[in-house]
């Protein structure tokens, strides 16, 4: 077998993308739709908290069963689960602190303690963490419930340092953003694990995307660009369909070479064995 069949072998039975720019990009675009769409339904059309728990719950629950029924790799459908489960992550943090009225502290607490138990189980069972190796079910399941930990975190996190610092929207995204170029900079020169640098940075993401989303979409009077929670979402939304297209159509484009590889090399070996003189 080929390298590149051989690649393309262990990425079709990976149910996750590879954490290329690209990757970062559409998850920031996807946490500040989270956000956006969040407000939007709870503010904009009256929904309450409660409202918008229950549909966006609902919704995400149909994807997430086709998203986990899915044989490969989709990029269409894995970022339509993970947009969903950002805006259940966001709400679940909401909920416990404005119906509940739990404290940001012991909710980001609370969180960070659950996803280090999900982390812990997760190699327990299947010694790795790998995002590289979400090929069976089990590894999927623990796959999606660290990614909903992480929302939930990065959501009462970031409240929590938006709240106490009381800094602004472009200046909180500013230290989150910080924060990510330096736990980069700590796997590419310091070499800090790469599964634990994806992981940090994939928490630190829901901040900064929700601080951007808030940025853009709140009125200027409260420090934002008074874009609304509707143009804020259309264009996020945009932005994410048109990178999910560029992934669908790349993922295309390389099954279609690996294919057409492996059959020239199957072609060459067949004339080879032809050719070969009989002994």
């Amino acid at each position: 077998m080929s390298d590149a069949t051989a690649t393309l072998t262990s990425r079709s039975r990976n149910k996750g993308p590879e954490p290329t720019a690209t990757f970062w990009i559409i998850k920031i675009l996807a946490t500040t739709v989270g956000e956006t769409a969040a407000d939007f339904l709870n503010t904009n059309l009256g929904l309450g908290l409660g409202g918008t728990t229950a549909v966006m719950t609902a919704v995400f629950v149909i994807a997430f069963i086709a998203q986990f029924r899915s044989r490969s790799y989709r990029p269409s459908l894995y970022w339509l689960t993970v947009v969903l489960i950002s805006v259940v992550g966001t709400l679940i943090t909401d909920n416990l602190t404005d119906n509940l009225g739990i404290s940001l502290v012991v909710t980001t607490t609370v969180f960070a303690v659950a996803l280090g138990v999900v982390f812990a189980v997760w190699y327990g069972t299947e010694r790795t963490l790998s995002i590289h190796q979400i090929d069976t079910r089990r590894r999927e399941a623990f796959y999606w419930l660290a990614i909903l930990f992480t929302f939930a975190l990065g959501t009462a996190a970031g409240d929590l340092i938006a709240e106490q610092l009381n800094l602004g929207y472009l200046p909180s995204a500013a230290i989150f953003a910080a924060a990510i170029g330096l736990t980069a900079f700590a796997h590419f020169v310091l070499k800090l694990d790469a599964v634990v640098a994806f992981w940090i940075a994939y928490v630190l993401t829901r901040p900064l995307g929700a601080s951007l989303g808030d940025f853009l979409s709140q009125p200027r009077s409260d420090g934002g660009l008074g874009m609304g929670t509707v143009g804020t979402s259309a264009l996020f939304l945009a932005l994410i369909l048109v990178l999910v297209a560029y992934l669908a159509i790349r993922e295309r484009r390389d099954a279609a070479d690996a294919f057409l590889l492996t059959a020239a090399q199957e072609k060459l070996h067949d004339d080879d064995r032809i050719d070969r003189p009989a002994e």
